[in-house]
This record gives C-alpha cells, sequence and structure tokens, in this order.
C-alpha cells in the first residue's frame, strides 16, 4: 500500500504540474474498489457474524439505557432517594457495560479492516498496475483529489474491482 499510495502522491504532483491529455489521466477510487470485491463482502458478513452477539447485547443496552433516562427525567423527583440512587447506580454500569462493547466492537472492525488491507494490498497494485497498462494511463488520481477538469476523467474503479475479484 506504501508503494501505492508514494504513487497516488506522485500522480497528483505530476497532475498538477504536467498538461495531461484526457486519455493519459485517469480517475481510481481504490476504496471503493476493494471494499466491494466479493473478498470485502465476505470479510465484512465474517465480522458481523462474529460480533452478532456483542453488536445485539450494545443495542440491547442501549435501549435499556434511552429508557432508563426517560424514567429518570420523567418521574427523577418523585422517586425516593434510594429508588433514584439505585436507578443512578445501575444507569452507570449499563454506560460503563455499553461504552466497553462499543469500543471492543470498533476494535474488532479496526483490526478486520486492517488484516484484509494487508492481505489484498499486494493483489491491489497488481490490479492497478494491469488496469493502468491496459488504458496506457500516465497520472491516476483519486476522486478526491481531482480539484478541477474540464473533461470527464476515466474512471477505472469498477475495472479495478472485476480484476481484484478474479484474484482472488
Amino acid at each position: 500500500m506504501r508503494k501505492f499510495s508514494a504513487a497516488l502522491c506522485l500522480g497528483l504532483l505530476v497532475a498538477g504540474t504536467l498538461p495531461a491529455q484526457a486519455e493519459e489521466v485517469a480517475v481510481l477510487d481504490w476504496r471503493t474498489a476493494l471494499m466491494e470485491t466479493d473478498a470485502a463482502q465476505r470479510s465484512m458478513n465474517e465480522l458481523r457474524n462474529r460480533l452478532a452477539g456483542q453488536q445485539q447485547e450494545a443495542e440491547s443496552l442501549g435501549q435499556e439505557l434511552q429508557q432508563m433516562q426517560q424514567r429518570l427525567q420523567q418521574q427523577g423527583e418523585s422517586m425516593t432517594e434510594t429508588e433514584r440512587r439505585t436507578t443512578l447506580q445501575a444507569f452507570q454500569q449499563k454506560g460503563q457495560r455499553f461504552e466497553q462493547l462499543r469500543q471492543e466492537i470498533g476494535k474488532a472492525r479496526q483490526q478486520s479492516e486492517q488484516r484484509f488491507l494487508q492481505q489484498a494490498e499486494p493483489k491491489l497494485d497488481q490490479a492497478v498496475q494491469r488496469v493502468i497498462d491496459r488504458h496506457g494511463v500516465e497520472v491516476l488520481v483519486e476522486p478526491n483529489g481531482v480539484l478541477h477538469t474540464e473533461r470527464e476523467l476515466q474512471d477505472l474503479t469498477g475495472e479495478v474491482t472485476a480484476i481484484l475479484n478474479s484474484l482472488y
């Protein structure tokens, strides 16, 4: 990915300094190309299945916390001191568990995404190189890196996704 990122940065610099012909410049959203692959979809489904229990618990806790908050707002003044204290303690405990689950889920997603990207990097480099060679692209930019163009730039994202699918 470092090689690809460096090439993209160099491409952006070259695009800004050299007058390029429309067929020599193309656009690639490499994140979209990767995330739309069959392998990425399988990876996301596996992660969803693995985290389903924690996700369900977090959603349930979130609903309970909302209900408890509403109850405290609506009935808090009419509660006894003991009842209010007990409800607040339960609210805090559930809030801590909710935050813990949220962090665990986020960490698992981040680790899964990082593993996928590391595994996909060589294939992405290969797919991008195939498309560059096929189309004779001299400058490849990300969609967000294009500040202005008079012409429609060729978008190679779908083609890279198709090649990536064939490499898995």
